[in-house]
């Protein structure tokens, strides 16, 4: 028994020093054919070491391209999209419905006197393709480049021009409700029509009657006498102004009312009636409120 003792940790201290071999010093058999005893106490060879694999080259991110924005002899350019403003003589009108507007509403009147200073206003209404330019998504349910941006509410339109603004240093915002009604009217121009540019609806509108139940792209009817586009119909469009009610003593370039929970919007939209359309036609909706009719035109102050 003491024999078979020894030898066990004989053959113990023998492992212990062999290291890595591969033949059992007590049999002299290989490692993998020995018999003694304590065979399972075999130290296992090493694993051979696995090769590091090369570490794949990191792609170097692709550069966010920079917009750039501009403007200058009244074209608004943000990258490759642009945007024409029209300039507006400042002068005075009778805002509100004045005798040529067969469809007229109580909250267009009464009638009164407006002086307005001289400003830029677009040509257009702000299409998809200059709104995904600056916001870089498009909130359009009838999508076309050419088409006017629809689903945006007051405060969504808020955040369009301070970036646009960030953009182009300059200071775009929204029309006044009296900067809007006098471009529509043709401002000092103005032929006296029901509608922007034409007392003939179907001239110078997209609205109910001839839309097919969506918006079209700009510039596909007749402009007013400004040469300015879809004051009547297509979309309707935010004023900067909270919505009030009108009173008959004159102004001079008035901004709405001091208070309110509504901001006014005007023209009229594809889905509304020929009285919605009319230049003094005034709608109003809550600055979060988002539809497919609801748009925007921009203004500039000279």
């Amino acid at each position: 028994m003491k024999a078979k003792l020894l030898l066990f940790f004989f053959c113990l201290s023998v492992l212990d020093g062999m290291g890595q071999g591969t033949i059992c010093r007590t049999c002299r058999k290989a490692v993998s054919q020995c018999q003694c005893p304590h065979k399972d106490k075999h130290p296992k060879p090493a694993p051979k070491p696995k090769p590091k694999p090369k570490p794949k080259p990191t792609p170097k991110p692709k550069p966010t391209p920079r917009v750039t924005a501009s403007y200058q002899n009244e074209v608004l350019r943000v990258g490759n999209v642009s945007y024409r403003m029209k300039y507006v003589s400042g002068g005075t009108f009778t805002m509100g419905a004045t005798s040529e507007v067969e469809y007229s509403d109580s909250d267009d009147k009464p009638t009164h006197q407006v002086t307005l200073s001289s400003y830029y206003i677009g040509e257009t209404e702000v299409t998809q393709a200059l709104w995904q330019a600056v916001m870089g998504s498009n909130p359009s349910f009838f999508i076309g480049n050419n088409r006017p941006v629809e689903k945006v509410s007051w405060d969504d339109c808020q955040t369009f021009i301070s970036k646009l603004n960030a953009l182009t240093g300059k200071h775009f915002r929204l029309p006044t409700e009296a900067e809007w009604e006098f471009a529509a009217r043709g401002g000092n121009q103005s032929r006296h029509t029901q509608f922007s540019g034409s007392s003939r609806i179907d001239d110078v509108a997209w609205y109910r009657g001839n839309s097919g139940d969506k918006t079209h792209p700009v510039k596909t009817k007749q402009p007013n006498e400004l040469g300015i586009y879809d004051m009547s119909g297509n979309v309707y469009e935010w004023c900067q102004d909270r919505y009030g009610s009108y009173s008959s003593y004159a102004q001079t370039n008035p901004t709405g009312a001091g208070s309110g929970s509504h901001r006014v919007c005007r023209g009229g939209s594809w889905e509304i009636s020929p009285g919605g359309c009319c230049s003094s036609f005034r709608n109003c909706f809550t600055p979060e409120v988002s539809y497919y009719y609801l748009g925007l035109r921009l203004v500039l102050s000279q």
